[in-house]
């Protein structure tokens, strides 16, 4: 095998969509927090506070909102100007409902991860069935 064959995409995109939809199928309002100081992030400097901006990417707040693997892209109105935000996946630090606050942090990607092969993980020995030992967590090794 390759090391390509381990190669996952980020996962953050994923989580972000998820998370998005979940806050709207409760009827919530989905807000971003972004760090402006990522470069590629296009939001209207009156809007950055701190170098964070938060964002309402509702539906009835912004227009055409697009989310892929790559950033979040719509247009919305600031101050009575519509403008296009940019915000690329790798500056969204956090996506919450507005009204109560419950979301994630997005957590940071490892770059280059990739997830090792079996023969060099040390071997299982836990019967199948077995709860995984009181405060430990499942392992998985990355290799660089």
């Amino acid at each position: 095998m390759t090391e390509e064959t381990f190669r996952m995409n980020s996962h953050r995109p994923y989580l972000l969509r998820a998370l998005v939809e979940w806050i709207n199928d409760n009827g919530m309002t989905p807000h971003l927090m972004v760090d402006a100081g990522v470069p590629g992030v296009q939001v209207p400097p009156t809007a950055i506070k701190e170098e964070r901006v938060v964002l309402n990417i509702a539906e009835r707040a912004v227009m055409r909102l697009h989310i892929d693997n790559d950033a979040v892209s719509f247009t919305a109105r600031f101050s009575g100007t519509s403008f296009q935000v940019h915000v690329p996946i790798a500056a969204v630090l956090a996506v919450y409902a507005r009204e109560t606050g419950q979301g994630m942090a997005l957590p940071d990607d490892i770059p280059g991860a990739e997830l090792a092969a079996d023969d060099d993980l040390p071997p299982d020995t836990t019967p199948p069935d077995a709860p995984p030992p009181a405060g430990k967590r499942p392992h998985l090794r990355v290799v660089k």
